[in-house]
């Protein structure tokens, strides 16, 4: 049985995780516009994104100059008790609780990948259990787990709750959780852009939500690993796994979390030639992303971008709450690092 789930775990990880300009704003809001519970207005802008500084990953890059309209967005990523909030009106059933589908799942694999047996095939979801002593960094399996029994409900797996937890971030939800529980509020997932620029709060060319200044400088800036990954978190931030929403300094556009915590959906496909296009492109307003998703190190499995890092992002491994920072998965992944927030139109 190890063998097989070993097996599965290794054929899905691959899917999950593979983890210069001036700005201008202004606020294209109706004056009299009053904001929707819980969202704050996100001003409309021009600025170049990415990023090809030396942090950069090659698919940060090339930087790309993006004009967005003013919309709304919500000042925490949606939490265990908003969620709750849904799945209680909808009797909505997550991706993790559900029994994968083989015929689905090999669609996202190399032809010929065998079927697992059906003792592995279970509702599940990814889970971080870190090793007891230092590993190598290029193999993600060494800390993540595919646990029977986790979701939402049950972060750490099926004795373990979200109990008192209702101020978390939810997560083990995938892209299509995210947007029904989106269309459920009469909202949408963000567009990458929207959601870089709102990132940057309204800062100019910033490296981090906050500026420029490193994440070991002065108070905690955000929930991510401090120590050395992933077999010891020294708790600088105080929190090991998520952190209470509103637990750090909001950035300039009063966000809270945008770096660090969980991972966050947007609405867009990957594709790791997208920023070159747009660069070509040369006027970019409102983008949506590229139509298909393709990622060559992957071409059977069509994948969506999330943003902002999680609790396990660490300088020396990803430093993924930089602005520009990108991650890919499939729609149908959840993990324990994987949450969201959602946005909607300046003019509604």
């Amino acid at each position: 049985m190890k063998k097989f789930s070993e097996t599965l775990l290794a054929l899905l990880l691959p899917l999950t995780f593979v983890l210069n300009g001036c700005e201008k704003t202004g606020n294209n809001a109706p004056a009299s516009s009053e904001p929707p519970a819980g969202m704050v207005l996100i001003p409309g802008g021009t600025y170049m994104m990415g990023s090809e500084d030396a942090r950069a990953r090659p698919d940060e890059s090339p930087s790309h100059q993006v004009t967005v309209d003013g919309f709304w967005m919500d000042v925490t990523e949606v939490t265990n008790a908003q969620f709750r909030e849904f799945v209680e009106a909808t009797g909505y059933i997550t991706t993790a609780e559900k029994k994968p589908s083989w015929e689905e799942l090999k669609k996202q694999l190399p032809p010929g990948t065998p079927e697992p047996p059906a003792h592995v095939l279970v509702a599940s979801s990814l889970v971080f259990t870190p090793p007891d002593t230092p590993v190598s960094l290029d193999n993600s399996s060494q800390w993540w787990s595919w646990v029977q029994g986790a979701s939402w409900r049950h972060p750490q797996g099926p004795e373990d709750t979200i109990e008192g937890k209702d101020n978390h971030p939810v997560v083990h939800v995938s892209w299509e959780d995210a947007q029904a529980y989106a269309q459920w509020k009469g909202n949408r997932l963000p567009t990458e852009a929207e959601w870089e620029w709102a990132a940057r709060g309204g800062l100019d060319n910033p490296r981090y939500p906050w500026g420029n200044a490193n994440i070991k400088d002065g108070k905690p800036k955000a929930n991510i690993w401090q120590g050395e990954f992933p077999h010891k978190n020294t708790l600088g931030d105080s929190y090991y796994a998520t952190a209470p929403t509103k637990s750090f300094a909001p950035n300039g556009f009063k966000l809270y979390d945008i770096a660090g915590n969980v991972w966050e959906w947007t609405s867009d496909w990957y594709d790791a030639d997208y920023y070159r296009v747009a660069k070509e492109k040369g006027v970019n307003v409102n983008p949506t992303g590229p139509q298909h998703s393709y990622d060559l190190q992957e071409p059977h499995a069509p994948k969506k971008v999330l943003r902002g890092g999680s609790y396990l992002c660490h300088e020396n491994y990803c430093e993924s709450y930089r602005v520009s920072a990108r991650m890919k998965s499939s729609p149908d992944t959840g993990a324990g690092h994987i949450g969201f927030r959602t946005v909607k139109a300046a003019s509604e």
